[in-house]
């Protein structure tokens, strides 16, 4: 019997989507998705546009996660409100993930872009899509279903000058001018699909800042000559003896060392200067066209960054703070200006808010819950009260080199962070008296509470579609 559901279910996915309904005089809510690259939380107030017409403007979360913090793992999360043991999109790359990995699994038929067209909304996207995207499974101008308008580059997207577009199925190439500048022409795009929108629309923009080589805009090039990478307490870590030998090895970073740091961390910010233009481009956008009091606008990252936290001279993939927290910033109707939302939340929240906003049915798969409650001032009585992080090192021996770290499962509560490697070494900080997780108390905890995050751990790497809601708010 249960397989001949899932064969039926399989066939329901490759069935062509029927086609939008749009009433008249429809007055759903415009919603836009701004999505950074590798941005690290605590830097937005460096940037005018940002501040003045987000955060002053909408709520601010101050707990918010990514399923994994590495790029293509984070996004397909985002995409279809799964948690990463759940899309099965592991890594950056093929075989087990990047963008091959999501197509040759039929996982674009059905994804936010899907469930928002199939509700009536004009669906855009612009920017990075997936890694290596179109790869080796789909041509250079493949467009994936879901999407009426599709602005995606194929080609030197990190470069941010000189790359290749696929716009809407034809490839334009792009040079080193001023207005070549991805960010910029993407703004442009941005405006054009707004002010031509005559029926509510979901765009979802993904420029590339802050991820390295961070380039900058030619007139962002010498902004913040002063600028140095915070000087937390987990900075160049000075007691690594507790922690795993992934850890435990690393050697302190040396003077020169933390100046390339300082020099990575001025980059980021001046090419997140592009970024900050493109957010004022958009607000006066839907400004001119008179949308702005209609629309809600998100602003978040697919993951955080090391700055010389932990010993790391940059990078991510780790379970530390740095790069599974990122920040969430909500402008629209009925949003408190400047206010702060406390309640955990993550990255396969994003589209079940989404579908509420718009009124499109989420499938059964997915797994996050709608922020809507919270952005509205209402907290359901029952919230989550942890989130699951997965890591998977990659088998490619390229892209493994990336990373020092072990695959793992990681457990954020609203206290603590709990961590099991696949080495069998294990990871606990009290975020309460240790928010800089510089204590590992793995070896020296109270086994009741190990325990008890052993069995949350392992009854959230198991869980699937409405399950992990259950799941997320065991205590």
């Amino acid at each position: 019997m249960l397989k001949a559901l899932c064969r039926l279910a399989c066939l329901l996915l490759l069935l062509p989507a029927a086609e939008p309904t749009i009433a008249a005089g429809d007055s759903r809510p415009n919603v836009v998705l701004i999505l950074a690259d590798d941005l690290e939380t605590g830097t937005l107030p460096l940037f005018p546009n940002i501040t003045r017409h987000l955060v002053q403007q909408g709520a601010s979360f101050d707990r918010f996660f990514v399923t994994n913090s590495w790029c293509c793992p984070s996004r397909a999360s985002i995409l279809r409100s799964q948690h990463v043991h759940s899309h099965g999109v592991l890594t950056n790359t093929a075989p087990e993930g990047g963008f091959d990995r999501f197509h040759t699994q039929g996982l674009e038929r059905s994804t936010v872009g899907t469930w928002m067209r199939e509700a009536g909304y004009r669906t855009g996207l612009m920017g990075k899509f997936l890694n290596h995207y179109p790869g080796e499974t789909a041509g250079g101008t493949y467009v994936p279903p879901g999407w009426d308008e599709w602005d995606v580059p194929v080609r030197k997207l990190y470069e941010e000058y000189g790359y290749r577009l696929n716009e809407n199925g034809v490839t334009r190439d792009y040079g080193w001018e001023e207005q070549d500048y991805l960010s910029d022409v993407l703004a442009r795009k941005a405006r054009d699909f707004i002010a031509g929108a005559d029926q509510p629309f979901f765009l979802f923009l993904a420029p590339i800042g802050p991820h390295n080589p961070a380039n900058p805009a030619h007139r962002h090039a010498h902004a913040f000559p002063l600028a140095m990478a915070p000087r937390t307490p987990s900075f160049n870590q000075a007691d690594v003896s507790r922690e795993p030998f992934w850890l435990r090895n690393r050697p302190p970073l040396p003077l020169d060392a933390q100046a390339d740091v300082d020099e990575t961390y001025r980059r980021r910010l001046r090419a997140m200067l592009g970024v900050d233009d493109l957010v004022g481009s958009v607000v006066g956008a839907l400004r001119e066209a008179g949308k702005l009091d209609d629309t809600y606008i998100f602003f978040t990252s697919d993951n955080g960054f090391h700055l010389g936290t932990h010993r790391l001279k940059q990078g991510k993939t780790t379970p530390f703070e740095e790069t599974i927290r990122v920040p969430l910033v909500v402008r629209g109707p009925g949003i408190a200006p400047g206010s702060t939302i406390n309640r955990m939340g993550a990255t396969i929240d994003l589209a079940p808010t989404f579908a509420e906003l718009g009124g499109a049915v989420l499938p059964p798969f997915a797994e996050g819950r709608s922020l809507v409650p919270l952005l509205r001032g209402r907290p359901p009585a029952e919230w989550r009260k942890h989130v699951l992080v997965e890591f998977t090192r990659p088998a490619d021996p390229s892209s493994a080199a990336q990373t020092p770290v072990p695959a793992y499962r990681a457990l954020r509560t609203e206290q603590y962070t709990y961590v099991r490697y696949e080495t069998g070494e294990r990871q606990l900080y009290d975020l309460n008296t240790d928010p800089y997780q510089l204590a590992n108390l793995a070896a020296t905890a109270d086994p009741a509470l190990v325990a008890r995050l052993d069995r949350q751990l392992a009854a959230m790497a198991a869980c699937a579609g409405a399950a992990c809601r259950q799941a997320d708010s065991q205590g």
